[in-house]
């Protein structure tokens, strides 16, 4: 039998290879919380609350329903529950493993991916929360974009390929999770870069303004102004390449509420998305897009040509654009809004920097991704 922890990483990268090689994801947390935030292709058994109190009857009644010949995975909140589930269903026979710190390790968990469709494009996405970001880099210089609080991991990736970070940027003031950018610019004394719309309170900021560029190497990365989904929103254009922020995702774009909900706000921001779109949608077909979400496509990276993604059904939001329906666009949006992301106030008062992050910094952006207009 394999050991009785499973690290959330190694779960992402088996999830990710063919059904041999992936776990049987079985998920022990309650009913509400697991509709509400899951690992795609999971199963729910909720028996959390039985867990605590070392209840393991109703588990027993579904052994017969779990596979014999495959791992199961078995996650919870933390990775308390799960392992002791992990320890009677090994107990009964089975190869059983508990995903270590549970859905909160989940949420840490980065992976990856050299772009190969765009030059000098390092993805790095977030599997337990939909966030992307990314290293642009040219010669042994690098500038990272919409990089997560967890710093390290772009230490750790621009080391990996010997390259020195020269500037830090965010694509907007993030509502869903707790930008890192300026704490990883300030610990490396290096130009920490933003919409001065979206800066709120922040001080030490190198303001972007439409159309001027960022060196790196020998190599420019281009900033277009697209503001809808926040006021400050930009994308960034390398080479062939557009880091399009939460201006445009591929199945969907940037949701325009989360400033102010109310609806004739939410009606003027999403005029100005649909503007801003129709700027980024007048590039090349060959533009390979990489957005700043996603939500279930399984491509990796997540990447799609501009000509294929306009000529897809997938995006609806997008066919008006290529439409030149203004009104259309405006009233799906107002009438598909979705829930907001988890705790989305605070997250924006800590990156606007009128909140110092506190102890429970990390727990506030655990939960799903409600980045996308609908």
């Amino acid at each position: 039998m394999s050991n009785i922890n499973l690290e959330p990483t190694e779960l992402s990268r088996r999830l990710e290879k063919d059904d041999t090689e992936a776990p049987f994801v079985l998920d022990v947390r309650n009913e509400d919380d697991y509709e509400e935030w899951r690992i795609d292709g999971s199963t729910n058994v909720p028996i959390y609350d039985e867990l605590l109190a070392y209840d393991y009857s109703t588990l027993e009644e579904h052994v017969d329903e779990l596979p014999k010949d495959t791992e199961i995975a078995v996650v919870c909140v933390a990775g308390i529950t799960s392992a002791r589930a992990a320890e009677f269903l090994r107990e009964h026979g089975f190869d059983a493993t508990s995903v270590a710190d549970g859905m909160n390790g989940w949420g840490r968990v980065h992976r990856q991916y050299d772009v190969d469709a765009a030059d000098g494009v390092v993805q790095i996405v977030r599997p337990g929360t939909g966030c992307v970001s990314y290293l642009a880099h040219d010669g042994d210089e690098a500038v990272v974009v919409d990089p997560s609080q967890y710093v390290d991991r772009y230490l750790n990736a621009v080391d990996e390929r010997d390259l020195e970070i020269v500037g830090v940027a965010d694509s907007h003031a993030h509502a869903d999770h707790v930008s890192g950018a300026r704490r990883l610019a300030g610990e490396l004394d290096v130009p920490y870069y933003l919409h001065g719309d979206d800066a709120g309170a922040l001080e030490n900021v190198t303001e972007l303004t439409d159309g001027e560029t960022i060196s790196v190497g020998d190599r420019d990365l281009e900033v277009r102004y697209t503001p809808g989904h926040t006021p400050g929103s930009v994308a960034f254009r390398f080479g062939d390449a557009l880091l399009s922020g939460d201006t445009l995702f591929l199945g969907s774009v940037g949701r325009p509420d989360l400033e102010d909900g109310a609806e004739e706000a939410v009606r003027e921001a999403a005029g100005q998305l649909f503007d801003s779109l129709e700027r980024l949608t007048d590039l090349e077909d060959e533009t390979v897009v990489l957005p700043g979400h996603f939500s279930d496509e399984s491509i990796r990276p997540l990447a799609t040509e501009l000509g294929d993604l306009r000529a897809e059904t997938a995006n609806e939001l997008l066919s008006y654009v290529a439409d030149g329906d203004e009104d259309a666009f405006v009233e799906t949006i107002v009438e598909s809004l979705a829930d907001e992301p988890a705790n989305y106030n605070e997250i924006k008062q800590i990156n606007w920097g009128k909140e110092q992050p506190g102890g429970d910094v990390e727990a506030l952006e655990l939960g799903p991704n409600n980045c996308a207009a609908n």
